[in-house]
């Protein structure tokens, strides 16, 4: 086997989550631009890629990096699970940088279909890179979506926690990525109407960056003029930050200390670590 590179650890594991938010973007920018502009699929189609995206994303960097593929995830867990803080900025950096190349890929790739839909790349297409308040259709404003991401990212946070505490009968067998990709299928289907469920700042800041700077001159803002790009980078932060405490007040200091054994009668079970 060859040996890995010697390279700083830090640097593996900035790259695995540029690398996983990188394939989330892919997947779920991807299946926007499909339903949006090209008509293929729906809102369900929409809510499994992105869940297949995040699930995927997260095989993809867990064994080096943890799978974070999500600055709320990781500044929760450098506040709550010993996270070192020294590599928080360089994990959301990298995650923000994943997320910009997958939406200038996924841009590059549907440009002659986003034009014929959308001439002027106007609000009509902007929510197949950023999200807006109501998906740009229904009425709710900067506040209304506020709420909704503080809450949708608190489940998100909460629900992580609970399947990736060894002492809480996590899935094994290497099936939390998995089981995490179905619980954003199921925030997307129960919590995707108010603010389009970024509930992820990387993926909405680096998709919003790349679509202002091929063409959409009203990236920042929302269909009502009002400048929307902070709320789903500080609400998704807040409502980790509140969902991740739910936890461990109502589940996790009641867990025992002893961890679920995690091996199978068939062998061992590889390692899943989120931290």
């Amino acid at each position: 086997m060859a040996e890995r590179p010697k390279v700083p650890g830090l640097v593996w594991e900035m790259s695995a989550e540029f690398a996983g938010t990188l394939i989330l973007i892919l997947f779920g920018a991807g299946v926007v631009a499909q339903v949006s502009a090209a008509g293929l699929g729906d809102h369900d189609s929409i809510a499994w890629a992105w869940g297949f995206g995040v699930t995927l994303g997260i095989y993809v960097s867990a064994r080096i990096s943890g799978g974070h593929i999500n600055p709320a995830v990781t500044f929760a867990l450098a506040l709550f699970k010993g996270f070192p803080w020294r590599k928080v900025a360089p994990f959301m950096l990298a995650q923000t940088l994943g997320a910009f190349v997958a939406a200038l890929l996924v841009r590059w790739n549907y440009t002659e279909v986003l034009a014929k839909a959308d001439p002027g790349h106007t609000l009509k297409t902007q929510t197949v890179f950023s999200t807006l308040p109501g998906n740009g259709e229904l009425p709710v404003h900067t506040w209304g979506a506020f709420r909704d991401q503080v809450i949708g990212t608190a489940i998100l946070l909460f629900v992580v926690l609970a399947l990736t505490d060894l002492r809480n009968a996590p899935p094994l067998a290497n099936l939390a990525p998995l089981v995490i990709g179905l619980l954003v299928v199921a925030i997307g289907m129960a919590w995707g109407s108010d603010a389009g469920y970024a509930i992820n700042p990387a993926r909405d800041f680096g998709p919003r960056l790349a679509e202002f700077l091929t063409g959409y001159d009203h990236a920042w803002r929302d269909q009502y003029g009002d400048l929307y790009f902070w709320v789903p980078i500080v609400a998704p932060l807040l409502g980790g930050v509140i969902g991740a405490a739910l936890f461990i007040l109502l589940i996790g200091r009641g867990i025992p200390d002893e961890p679920v054994p995690t091996r199978a009668p068939s062998g061992p079970e590889p390692e899943y670590d989120v931290t």
